[in-house]
């Protein structure tokens, strides 16, 4: 299954640190870990929340990554507003690790955008920071 995560500058960051291997843990007021099925719903939240968000860096980044199938059915679709587009998967925050483990290859980072306050260089073809 092909899912994506809009993730902030912060965690992108982290992401790299560790090769693309998997997500970062939650923060502690961050209970759920949630994936979403499809590109447009990533996008909007990286667009309108992240480019405006101070610990976000002001900056959102729309990764993309695939996961085993049979792994995911564990997680039903929830729908967090249009059923059309608005779907996601919600993981609890202590099955993160496990869920990181049966991502298949690494997480790949497939667009970028950012906000009025962001400082910084993006590499438009990479759509990752530069010199952070």
């Amino acid at each position: 299954m092909k899912l994506y995560r809009p993730v902030g500058l912060k965690e992108l960051q982290l992401m790299i640190a560790s090769d693309f291997s998997g997500f970062p843990p939650r923060l502690a007021q961050q209970p759920i870990f949630y994936p979403v099925l499809n590109f447009t719903y990533a996008e909007q939240i990286a667009k309108r929340w992240n480019t405006v968000d101070a610990m976000s860096g002001y900056a959102g980044f729309v990764t993309e990554f695939d996961i085993d199938d049979d792994f995911a059915k564990r997680y039903p679709v929830q729908l967090a507003g249009d059923k059309d587009v608005h779907q996601e998967l919600w993981v609890p925050a202590e099955e993160l690790d496990e869920f990181n483990h049966n991502i298949i290859g690494r997480i790949r980072v497939i667009a970028h955008y950012t906000g009025e306050k962001f400082t910084g260089e993006i590499d438009e073809s990479t759509h990752l920071p530069v010199n952070q």
